[in-house]
Formats: structure tokens, sequence, C-alpha cells
């Protein structure tokens, strides 16, 4: 047998208990004052009523916080920890039957959100380890024709097709396992670009560096950091960038280039999976969508702004 559910008051009735006790308190405070200052005294009588009042707002008090402010601190902390890719327990206590109802939804709407991201998992897991191997297939077969001495020179153009193209594949799956890993990794944490700055440099020999508020503490890990801005540094470079300028403030990082920049017809979609001017050169799409994609997933976006010079990216942090 199960046990019956437990009585929850509604929200109005908690609401509109604490006014009438306030009232109520009021009232009895102008009898006292009224009846028992004649008999005890006024300053005696204010005594009285002045405990009185205490005991019974600490006691309003008391309830309000067990019916509302500790479900709905209880549930924020749920929400926060849910949205940081934290496991917790979802609360118990909620107070009225109102905040049951809404933390039962909130519960429910994470429970959705996770089978979603867990079924899109699966299933990019599942095609590129289906896809994988036919393309491994392709890559030997093609590297066994280029081999043979009985091929035109048609043929080994379409060889050479097949091979860029095998190859173009292999980019795009492992571009595709990257995305799925930068948004399952947890790379919260506070990081200072001074403590990334020798990494990057080792990254990346060829770019050169300038960075104002290097001391300034950003709301991500370092190895998010550097995954993000090694995306963006990689792209300026395959846009004729050798200088990269990183400002940073509390809840914002600006990085520009010195770069060709990104023209006005393309900068709409820069970010969009598989949008790339570089195919021909193995450009695969994926590095600014998976930056944009880390970046959402620990409450943070990134957007192009206008520039005189290069491409100028901001990352904005929340601050919540």
């Amino acid at each position: 047998m199960t046990n019956p559910e437990k009585w929850r008051p509604s929200l109005w009735f908690v609401l509109g208990g604490a006014l009438a006790s306030t009232l109520l308190v009021s009232l009895i405070g102008m009898v006292i004052l009224r009846y028992w200052g004649a008999e005890i005294g006024f300053r005696m009588a204010a005594y009285v009523l002045a405990a009185g009042i205490g005991v019974i707002t600490i006691i309003i008090w008391l309830l309000l916080l067990r019916l509302l402010l500790r479900p709905v601190t209880a549930l924020q902390s749920y929400a926060e920890d849910i949205g940081a890719g934290r496991d917790a327990p979802p609360p118990t206590h909620f107070g009225t039957k109102e905040l049951r109802s809404m933390g039962q939804q909130v519960m429910r709407m994470a429970s959705t959100l996770s089978n979603r991201e867990q079924t899109v998992r699966n299933f990019t897991d599942h095609v590129i380890h289906e896809v994988k191997t036919p393309v491994t297939t392709v890559q030997a077969a093609t590297e066994m024709l280029e081999d043979s001495t009985d091929l035109t020179d048609d043929d080994r153009q379409l060889v050479e097709k097949i091979r860029k193209a095998g190859k173009q594949m292999q980019s795009q799956l492992a571009s595709l396992r990257e995305m799925v890993m930068a948004r399952e990794a947890n790379y919260h944490g506070t990081v200072q670009l001074v403590a990334i700055y020798e990494k990057l440099m080792r990254d990346h020999p060829d770019m050169g560096f300038q960075v104002d508020g290097g001391a300034v503490e950003l709301p991500l890990s370092g190895d998010g950091l550097r995954l993000v801005l090694g995306h963006l540094i990689q792209n300026s470079a395959a846009h004729g960038a050798t200088e990269i300028a990183l400002w940073a403030s509390v809840d914002l990082l600006i990085v520009q280039d010195n770069g060709k920049g990104i023209s006005a017809g393309n900068q709409g979609r820069v970010f969009d999976a598989f949008f790339t001017t570089r195919r021909e050169t193995g450009g695969t799409g994926m590095g600014l969508y998976i930056v944009s994609s880390l970046l959402q997933a620990h409450g943070a976006d990134i957007s192009l702004v206008p520039s005189d010079t290069g491409a100028r990216f901001e990352i904005r942090f929340s601050t919540n």
C-alpha cells in the first residue's frame, strides 16, 4: 500500500495567512494598548505588545522560510547544477502545491533535455563509427590505385578526386567528434590569460600576441579557453593573420586579428555548421561552430563584430 500524498498548502493560503496574521497582530496590539494600558500601565503594555509581535513575526518568518524560500533556493541550486553539467539530487521539499508543480516541471524538463542530449550523442557516435570504416576502406583503395601503373591520366585524376573526398570525410568525422566532446566536456572554472599565454605561443609559433587584461579572471577553465582560442587563432591564420590581440574584462573577451577579415556576405554564416570558404584546401566549416557550441554549453556566447581591419570576435560570459 502506497503512502498518501503529503498535504501541502496552496500559495494563496500561505500569502493570505501571512497578511491576515499581520493584520491580526495590529488589531490585537490596539486592544492591548487600549485596555491593558489602563490596568498595567502603558509602558508595560507596550513591552508585552513588542514581545508578542516579535514572537509572532519570528513564527511567520520561519513558516515563510520553510514554505517559500527554502524550496525556491533548492530548486534554483538544482537548476544551476544541471545547467552546469553536474550531477545533483532533485529537491524533495516543495512547500506549497504550486512550488511542487513547478519543481516537477523543471525536473521533467531537465530529464527530457538530458535524454535528448544522450540520443544525439549516441546517434553521432553510431554515425561516426559506421562511416569511419567505409571511409578508411576508400582511402586504402585509392592508395592502392595510385600505385597502379595501368591507369590513364583521366583515371588518375578521378582517383585523386576520390582521395581528396575521402580525406575531407575523415576531417568532417574528426570535427564532428570534436564538437560532441566540446559540448560534453566540463570546462567550468576560471582562468587568466597569463596562465595560458605560453601554451598559446607554443601551439601557434608563427602568430604574434598582444594581451591586455591578462590578470582578469575569466569564467572558463584553462583547457576550455585554450580550445576556444585555438580554433579562433587557426581561423585567423587561414585568413592571413599574423598578429592576435586579446582584451579581457570581467565578463568580456575580445579577440582581434590583422588578417583580411570576413566578407560581408559571409559574416552571418560563420557560426553555421559545415560552412566554410576553404573547402578545396581542407576546411571543414566546424571550427567556429565548435567554439560557439562549447561557449553556449558553458553559459557564454560569441559574436562577430564590425572591425576596421581583420576579424573581431567578442565572447561574453554570463555574470549570473
